[in-house]
């Protein structure tokens, strides 16, 4: 019989939750990733679905840590998304579940400027920052941890893409809060591997803040598209600090 280094669920195997199957997988972990589709054709992807309060599931991994990867976007603010988390975290209660890490977002913050720690003022203003206030309340009460993760780039999320020729309503000024993907894949990592010494909380965003405007030239420049075009060039410094994760060993390494 295999034997594995670890165990982990991942409740959305998306964009950032099938990177995280896929670098775990490699590093013999025993792996479930869950899809709302019944069929996925695969062993490792499992169903979740909930429809009218009633969980459909074939997640069967026990002792396993869990890992909730569905983005919470703005879509979310009408949808299911808390009843999913809820449905969540009580079968992983029902498995054995070793520890739940939930992906939030540095969005729970204020948006006027500062350096923001993990202990920095959180904003309940809009009905997407109290869906993901709420997320981490639940979260915290289950025991669990999270991780706020800044503006995500990577492998087919590729910033010079989706902003070329638009016009955003951000200042050319602003200064930009992102990580790669990969970066967020060995955050969770070493989470995981430092469960019971780690914080209930951490910002996972990369040291460099450069202004929108160099940001997204020089992205738009390296793919040959038309740089966007911004509604102000007020000076703003609202930075999100994710260095608190590295004293468990975690260094970012991918360019964003």
């Amino acid at each position: 019989m295999q034997r594995y280094e670890m165990k982990l669920v991942v409740l959305g195997a998306g964009w950032l939750g099938s990177a995280l199957i896929e670098k775990t997988k490699q590093a013999n972990w025993q792996v479930q990733g869950t899809s709302r589709s019944p069929n996925s054709g695969s062993a490792i992807i499992r169903q979740f679905t909930l429809q009218a309060g009633e969980l459909t599931h074939s997640v069967d991994l026990q002792d396993a840590y869990w890992v909730c990867a569905i983005p919470p976007r703005a879509r979310h603010a009408d949808s299911n998304y808390l009843e999913t988390l809820s449905a969540a975290l009580r079968l992983s209660d029902e498995l054995a579940c070793k520890g739940f890490l939930l992906c939030s977002s540095t969005g729970v913050y204020s948006e006027l400027d500062g350096t923001y720690t993990e202990s920095g003022e959180l904003d309940s203003e809009t009905a997407r920052k109290k869906i993901l206030l709420q997320a981490e309340q639940m979260v915290f009460g289950a025991k669990g941890k999270v991780l706020r993760l800044a503006g995500l780039v990577g492998p087919n999320r590729e910033p010079g893409q989706f902003v070329a020729g638009k016009t955003l309503k951000s200042s050319s000024q602003a200064v930009v809060n992102m990580v790669h993907q990969a970066d967020v894949v060995a955050a969770i990592e070493a989470v995981i591997l430092n469960w019971e010494k780690a914080n209930t909380v951490y910002n996972v965003c990369h040291p460099n803040h450069p202004t929108r405007l160099d940001y997204y030239q020089q992205r738009c420049a390296k793919l040959g598209t038309q740089p966007p075009s911004f509604a102000s060039d007020i000076a703003g410094a609202r930075v999100i600090d994710g260095s608190a994760i590295e004293a468990l060993g975690f260094g970012y390494q991918a360019e964003i």
